[in-house]
């Protein structure tokens, strides 16, 4: 009987480090999933920008129908009316 305790404790045991180490592998591959995701929307965020930047380019050089540029520069005003808004409330 004694024998028989002895070998659930050490299958328990044995277990236990069995999960401690997929614990532990599954911490790094989530840490490592969450820091190509961070890369990721950073990346998002920079080509979102450059494509803002090219459309507004394009806008501007002509490439965009009149009321296409119209409503863009609309919209920046709007913006900057906002932000200055703020800063008058501040």
């Amino acid at each position: 009987m004694l024998d028989n305790v002895r070998t659930q404790i050490e299958q328990l045991i044995a277990r236990y480090e069995a999960e401690k180490a997929e614990n532990t592998r599954l911490r790094q591959e989530l840490q490592a999933c969450e820091e190509t995701g961070a890369a990721l929307r950073r990346q998002i965020k920079e080509l979102e920008s450059e494509i803002e930047t090219r459309k507004l380019t394009e806008a501007f050089s002509g490439g965009a129908a009149t009321d296409d540029v119209r409503v863009k520069v609309d919209k920046l005003i709007k913006e900057i009316d906002k932000c200055i808004s703020y800063l008058e409330e501040a």
